[in-house]
């Protein structure tokens, strides 16, 4: 699996029209240019020729309604929507905003009963239309069950709105916007669709300094009929709760293209700057930060273009992707983090300077880890998952590479996505590590054999796994052995040589020593469980051959191969 290059790049593996729009869109911002692009981010400018492109090219109305409300080529298909998050990615965040909220408000509308109200949804793309998700409040943040927005109901037997959202994408222009809150004398839950143009919608402005709009707004008491109701009670908490499952998989999309972009501005920079009579990329220590950034990169992508297979052929009796969906979301956009970390040590100074992508990309980076649920809370989903995952495997259909033609219908047909978490079972995951013999992949595998010891033997006692800090470190060793499940997975079907998944897994046992180095030096931790951490640190083998070969091959030649239009 190679970078994305947006210069280079086909995407012939996708139909005619969706090629189309890649190019297309590709083509929007290289004309734009980095100048325009970086000069609009700083002014803090909404952009709506960005909008009067997505609307005259159709963008939104094709990628992002199900094929049974839109024209031949419309579908919510996974595969290019992961592919058209990296390219927005890839070039702002800011423009991957307005496509990520119209994702999230999209969610609870075509998983409605109201048949009517999807039409109105499908004609509100067709014209172009982008949409937000009302779900936080100012005082209760994403806590749903403290909500304040209330449908109060009225004499002529429909509702009165009254209340107001915060921290909400595409608040300003938003042609539907899904909200989240409760019908006042029943207390049931209920999300009503409303129109950012109602006179009775005030916008209160934009909550962040920043291009993207992130509205607060209000309701003043805002006439709701049973036309707008989008869903109620049980169905209502579903739709947010699946809704959020797969839309948070776009965060790490965007992790990638935005650390993309970022190495290659930076072997640009330092394959053409000499220092002391030499160029920067004759520095040993140098090509080290290339190679690990390089490293943790192809990682990063093989993992969440195979995730992205595990959600597209989703079902209700295959629902591995609600483990793997919060890992792209936490796993890989703090990845991103530590990609863009490794190369500022590259670039140095010229980071911060005004006219490069790398001075927005280190801004914009932070964000990813922090938006839709905290690290803490997403790793609290994937630890649900661990002891089915490293303990009690079943045999489960093999996933295969998926094809693009395809809608996605069990994305609106979830049910309930926190219930029977317990009952989703995993193949085993030696199967997939047996298929690599590398001695790194071995290393890494004695590893998780102590890591299992430990949790075996002398597990978190119920103090300890009540300590959220406590068990991030355990469950950043368990993120590690189906991240690496899932590398592998792509890395066979991709043809990656085995130089590649030799430094992969290099940086991935120096990390799960480096988590269980974190545990020992817990608190609480006690002698035994010490003795345990002991056995899961072990150093990885280098081969100076295998680096040669990935910088000379791999990250050398991508100099001067991509830069965005001045």
């Amino acid at each position: 699996m190679h970078l994305l290059n947006p210069k280079r790049e086909t995407f012939n593996q996708f139909d005619s029209r969706t090629r189309e729009i890649m190019l297309k869109t590709i083509d929007f911002f290289e004309r734009k240019g980095k100048k325009n692009l970086k000069h609009e981010d700083h002014e803090r400018l909404w952009y709506d020729d960005f909008l009067e492109f997505l609307k005259k090219e159709k963008v939104f109305y094709t990628f992002l309604t199900p094929s049974k409300y839109g024209e031949s080529d419309c579908r919510w298909d996974s595969a290019r929507n992961t592919a058209y998050s990296e390219i927005l990615g890839f070039y702002s965040l800011s423009h991957w905003y307005a496509w990520q909220v119209s994702i999230l408000g999209l969610g609870p509308l075509w998983m409605s009963s109201n048949e009517d109200l999807k039409k109105k949804t499908a004609s509100a793309l067709q014209k172009g239309g982008i949409f937000g998700f009302g779900l936080s409040e100012k005082e209760h943040g994403a806590d749903l069950i403290a909500t304040d927005m209330l449908l109060i109901p009225n004499k002529e037997g429909g509702y009165t709105a009254r209340g107001d959202k915060y921290y909400i994408g595409n608040g300003n222009k938003g042609a539907l916007i899904s909200v989240f809150g409760k019908i006042s004398n029943s207390k049931e839950f209920v999300f009503f669709a409303v129109e950012s143009a109602h006179p009775k919608y005030e916008c209160m402005g934009n909550v962040v300094n920043s291009q993207k709009y992130v509205a607060e707004f209000f309701l003043h008491d805002y006439p709701i009929t049973e036309n707008e109701i989008i869903s109620r009670g049980r169905a209502a908490w579903d739709a947010a709760l699946a809704t959020v499952a797969f839309a948070k998989f776009n965060l790490g999309m965007a992790a990638i293209g935005i650390a993309t972009h970022s190495f290659y501005e930076a072997i640009n920079h330092a394959s053409n700057r000499r220092l002391y009579n030499e160029y920067v990329t004759d520095f040993p220590h140098i090509r080290q930060l290339f190679l690990e950034a390089y490293a943790r990169l192809i990682a990063m992508r093989l993992f969440a273009y195979r995730a992205k297979d595990y959600m597209k052929s989703a079902s209700p009796d295959d629902r591995r992707y609600l483990l793997f969906n919060p890992m792209v979301k936490m796993k890989v956009t703090m990845q991103g983090e530590e990609v863009i970390n490794l190369i500022w040590d590259v670039i140095a100074a010229r980071g911060f300077e005004k006219d490069t992508y790398f001075e927005s990309a280190t801004r914009d980076i932070r964000m990813l880890p922090k938006l839709e649920g905290t690290v803490h809370v997403n790793m609290i989903l994937v630890i649900k998952f661990m002891m089915n995952y490293l303990f009690h495997p079943q045999e489960a259909k093999e996933v295969s590479q998926t094809g693009n033609s395809e809608n996605d219908d069990f994305l609106f047909n979830q049910g309930a996505t926190t219930k029977g978490t317990d009952s989703i079972m995993f193949d085993d995951y030696r199967k997939v590590y047996g298929k690599i013999s590398l001695p790194n992949i071995s290393i890494f595998l004695k590893q998780v054999d102590a890591f299992k010891a430990f949790l075996k033997d002398h597990g978190p006692s119920k103090e300890q796994s009540k300590d959220l800090d406590f068990m991030l470190s355990v469950g950043e060793i368990f993120t590690l052995v189906a991240y690496g499940q899932l590398i592998i997975e792509n890395a066979i079907e991709e043809k990656m040589g085995e130089d590649i998944l030799g430094e992969i897994f290099d940086f991935m046992i120096r990390d799960l020593s480096k988590y269980a180095l974190n545990i020992y030096l817990k608190s609480t931790v006690t002698s035994d469980q010490m003795n345990a951490c002991v056995k899961m640190i072990k150093k990885p083998e280098t081969d100076k051959g295998r680096s040669g070969r990935i910088w000379t091959n791999s990250i050398y030649s991508l100099k001067d191969s991509y830069k965005m239009n001045d």
